[in-house]
Order: structure tokens, then C-alpha cells, then sequence
């Protein structure tokens, strides 16, 4: 089975890339950390470049393609950091009207949690008794919902996920790999730039291990990733969302190690790629679940 990129998708992927480069720069991230609130403008821009309407189908007014277009719309929006329930309403599109145009926000629960709450415009699935919680992500306002009702998809728990969990998985999945891939970027940037006693910090032996280390990390979970959005198997899917997570997480850290204190500041974005790599963890089948399913086929 061939994975490389056709040359529509890489298209895609740089369509993608320009639009956020060009909407969602550094000065909108820290625009979006200080007010922490959606903007409507440029959901309404994602609506009309088809971001959500990517996989239903032209009849119904989508833009036709399927899931392994998608992962790769979603890789670049974790790339960007972009904020808002992206997923939720990307699932929406064709069911609650607005949504594939970007003109109606949705979100609903997962895994105890529903982002977004306060901003959303349609909220799918019990929600009743959430309550506000201190996100560590300043982009990722949470709920979480009372004890039994944390479970709101019983399916989510099963061996196997369904259909709408392994897709909501996927994209989170991608999302992370968008981000483990613009960390090591960083990484490696900087410690080109950076200079200690007169040499690029990038000539020290622990520092070439590390950037060495995210990338092997990024480029597996890319192929799980990738692999999976091909198959469409929820167990793949459960893999992939495992590296995936470990990808975002661990590039992130490593990233902050080689930046050094200069990483935990407001001017650069690496701790809002770890604090959202966090969150998206325990999204759409947490650790716990996905190797449960892994487990389960073993």
C-alpha cells in the first residue's frame, strides 16, 4: 500500500498551512491566550475554506474528500495551535445546520470533559451538571461533567471503539502530530541560533540526541497516523492516537529542555504546545482506553 502524499494532498496540507500562517499568526496566539475567546471571524473563514465541511459529501454541500484529507487539515491546525472545539464541529458538519459553514460552534462531552462550553452555539450530548474547571491550556476553556455522567458514550469504553470515537481520535491524533512536528522544527532552530562559549549549543553531543530523539518520535507517529487514516481500523486508530499523544508530549518537553528557560516565557509558544498536548491526551481515547483496545486485539 502506497503512503505518500498525492499531489492534491500536499496541496491541501500547504493550502491549510498558508491560510493559518496568514490568519493565526504568533501576534492572533497571543491574542487568543489574552481574551480567551473564540473568534467567530475566523471560524467563519475555516467554515468557508471547508475545513469542516472537508468530508461530507458535494451533494449535500461538502467538499467530498475523506479521512485521510482530513488528518491532514488537522495536523496543520495542531501545527498552529488553533483553538476552539474543531473536532466536535468538524463531526457535526451536515448534522446541526451551520456547522459545516463555520457559522454554528459545537461541542458536547467526551472522556468526562467538554471544552468550549461557554462558547459554543450547539452542544451535543448530555452536559447537565458540568462544571468549570482550571484548564492547564489557557486555549482550552473545560467542563467536567459529575462522576456517572462521564460516561455519555458507553460505546467510547467498549474493545472497540465506534465509528464516531475512532474519527474524533484520529483528528486529535493528528492534531498531536502537527505539533510534535513544529516543536522539533523549533528545537532544531534554535539550537542552530543559540550559542554557548562561541558555538551553536546544536554541535553538543546531548543536544543533537534530543532534537535525534523528537524526530524519530514524530516520524513514527506520523506513519502510525497516516497509516491509520488509510485503513480506518478503530485499533490502528488506538495505536496511532498512543504515539501520537507520546509524540506531543515528549517532543514538547524536549523542546523546553533545549530552549531553556527562555521556553517557559509568554514570547515563545513551546509550553502552550506541551499544556495543549496535555489536554489533547486525555480527549478522544486516553492512554488507559486506547491500550484497552490494543490490548483487547492482542
Amino acid at each position: 500500500m502506497d503512503f505518500r502524499l498525492t499531489e492534491d494532498q500536499r496541496a491541501l496540507k500547504a493550502g491549510v498551512r498558508e491560510l493559518l500562517a496568514g490568519r493565526f499568526g504568533a501576534q492572533e496566539l497571543r491574542a487568543a491566550v489574552a481574551t480567551g475567546t473564540l473568534d467567530r471571524a475566523l471560524w467563519r473563514e475555516l467554515g468557508e475554506a471547508g475545513l469542516f465541511a472537508l468530508r461530507l459529501p458535494e451533494e449535500a454541500g461538502g467538499v467530498g474528500l475523506g479521512l485521510p484529507e482530513a488528518v491532514l487539515a488537522f495536523e496543520e491546525a495542531g501545527r498552529a495551535l488553533l483553538p476552539g472545539p474543531l473536532i466536535a464541529t468538524h463531526l457535526a458538519a451536515g448534522e446541526v445546520p451551520g456547522a459545516a459553514e463555520g457559522k454554528t460552534v459545537v461541542t458536547g462531552p467526551d472522556g468526562g470533559l467538554v471544552e468550549w462550553l461557554d462558547e459554543a452555539d450547539v452542544v451535543r450530548g448530555d452536559v447537565s451538571g458540568a462544571v468549570p474547571v482550571r484548564s492547564v491550556d489557557p486555549l482550552t476553556p473545560l467542563h467536567r461533567l459529575p462522576g456517572p455522567a462521564r460516561r455519555e458514550r458507553a460505546d467510547a469504553t467498549a474493545p472497540v471503539p465506534d465509528a464516531l470515537v475512532a474519527t474524533g481520535a484520529l483528528l486529535t491524533a493528528a492534531e498531536q502530530l502537527g505539533s510534535a512536528g513544529r516543536t522539533t522544527e523549533a528545537a532544531v532552530r534554535h539550537a542552530r541560533e543559540r550559542e554557548q562559549f562561541g558555538r551553536p549549543i546544536g554541535v553538543f553531543q546531548a543536544v543533537k540526541h534530543l532534537c535525534a530523539q523528537m524526530l524519530v518520535r514524530t516520524e513514527v507517529a506520523r506513519a502510525a497516523v497516516y497509516a491509520a487514516a488509510v485503513t480506518g481500523d478503530p485499533v490502528e486508530i488506538a495505536g496511532a492516537k498512543l504515539l501520537a499523544d507520546e509524540a506531543a508530549t515528549g517532543c514538547a518537553r524536549d523542546c523546553l529542555q533545549i530552549h531553556g528557560g527562555m521556553g517557559f516565557t509568554w514570547e515563545a509558544e513551546v509550553h502552550l504546545h506541551l499544556k495543549r498536548a496535555w489536554v489533547r491526551a486525555e480527549r478522544w481515547l486516553p492512554k488507559a482506553l486506547a491500550e484497552e483496545v490494543e490490548a483487547a486485539r492482542l
